[in-house]
């Protein structure tokens, strides 16, 4: 919704008009969320549905996680904690970056948040002002832009594609700094919707741009854990001052638990602080809890990435079959971002249509990009692999249909 008179404009009786909502409540919607409110609706009519479009595993939390949480549910009041979060959990927190990238982190700056999406908020309420722009790559998560709008803050947008590899140029910040004024710079790797990860290089050449530059870096690593060629590199490991947001969500199968962290520069940890007491109080206690079970489970998510692997490589031999031949790099994340344009101008109706008619719910590109989205679809495969080999087979079956017809 983004136009004023797509509003209701009720009135009393008397004639008077009613308050409206907000000026900054006229965000865009989240199309994903849209597109599985559509899926459900048709799985509740009858439909079997396979559901591509969410990005989120089609696994629990790992078991060690869930008997953390039942045994604090017996046994504590789970009351408000820190708004920090819990020491132990971000001490486990600091140690994964010693044990996945060798880079020193303090327990004194993890901050536990309420899923990557408070992160973002309070990282964007931390460091930037009303009227800031913050320069983000396109396609990218659609969030980022609708949370800045909302906070009276703007997106300074850099086009990514195979020119550039998918990731912002030192180029492009200089340009954003240049054009609108942009006070820092938000990276993403592996990315949504692209899963395409950043080099080593480009991430220390974006580094030294922002602080030659003196902007922000922000890097989102939600998807560290799920790559299959290379590991994934942390920004901290290029600049200690950069705002690092992470979360439990995807690696580690937590979605709906809605628990996440972000690690800030020291001079950053009691803004942060004070932005979280009055935003969130704590994230959610029973959630910590079971965040910190879940490094225990290690083996067993492990064993879900093995699973995205295989399902990754059957799409990339399977889709092609069906018309879908042009992918991004899919480097990590659980996303296949395809380009449809020789099949559509239109994802969004494209995307209604494979729906109604096939049963797989894919997310259109519109909700990545708004120039250039009408010509790709984003795939998530982070299903079962019986349910994405079925999904291959629809939509072969699907585009032997449309070429006859």
């Amino acid at each position: 919704m983004t136009k004023h008179e797509d509003l209701d404009a009720a009135a009393e009786p008397d004639g008077a008009a009613m308050p409206e909502a907000s000026l900054r409540s006229r965000i865009e919607s989240f199309i994903v969320m849209d597109v599985m409110r559509a899926a459900w609706a048709q799985e509740a009519a009858g439909g079997d549905v396979i559901h591509m479009e969410v990005g989120q595993p089609s696994t629990s939390a790992p078991e060690a996680a869930r008997k953390a949480a039942a045994r604090a549910l017996e046994t504590e009041t789970l009351g408000y904690t820190m708004a920090l979060g819990i020491e132990p959990l971000r001490r486990r927190i600091a140690g994964l970056y010693r044990d996945w990238y060798g880079v020193d982190v303090a327990p004194e700056r993890v901050v536990v948040t309420t899923g990557s999406s408070s992160a973002f908020l309070l990282s964007f309420l931390a460091v930037f002002d009303v009227g800031d722009a913050l320069a983000l790559p396109s396609p990218g998560y659609p969030c980022y832009r609708q949370i800045l709008k909302a906070l009276g803050q703007r997106a300074s947008l850099i086009e990514t594609g195979p020119g550039n590899g998918w990731m912002p140029t030192a180029a492009g910040v200089r340009e954003a700094v240049l054009r609108d004024g942009a006070k820092g710079l938000l990276i993403a790797s592996p990315a949504n919707p692209t899963g395409v990860m950043i080099t080593p290089d480009r991430l220390a050449e974006l580094a030294g741009e922002c602080r030659a530059q003196g902007v922000w870096l922000i890097s989102d690593e939600i998807y560290h854990g799920l790559t299959y060629e290379r590991p994934a590199v942390t920004a901290l490991a290029h600049s200690d001052d950069a705002i690092v947001i992470n979360s439990f969500s995807k690696y580690f199968s937590m979605t709906g638990w809605r628990i996440g962290w972000m690690v800030v520069p020291e001079r950053l940890i009691r803004t942060v602080e004070r932005l979280a007491q009055n935003f969130f109080i704590s994230a959610p206690s029973i959630a910590q809890v079971a965040a910190l079970g879940a490094f225990d489970g290690i083996d067993e998510l492990d064993a879900n990435r093995s699973v995205y692997a295989d399902n990754r490589a059957l799409l990339l031999e399977e889709l092609p079959k069906a018309g879908f031949t042009h992918f991004a790099p899919a480097d990590g994340a659980f996303y296949l971002y395809c380009d449809v344009g020789d099949m559509t101008n239109d994802s969004l109706a494209f995307a209604k249509a494979m729906l109604s008619e096939t049963g797989v719910a894919a997310t259109p590109g519109i909700d990545f990009d708004a120039e250039r989205g009408n010509r790709y679809l984003r795939f998530c495969y982070a299903g079962r692999t019986e349910d994405m080999r079925e999904a291959a087979r629809r939509l072969k079956a699907w585009s032997e249909t449309r070429r006859q017809g």
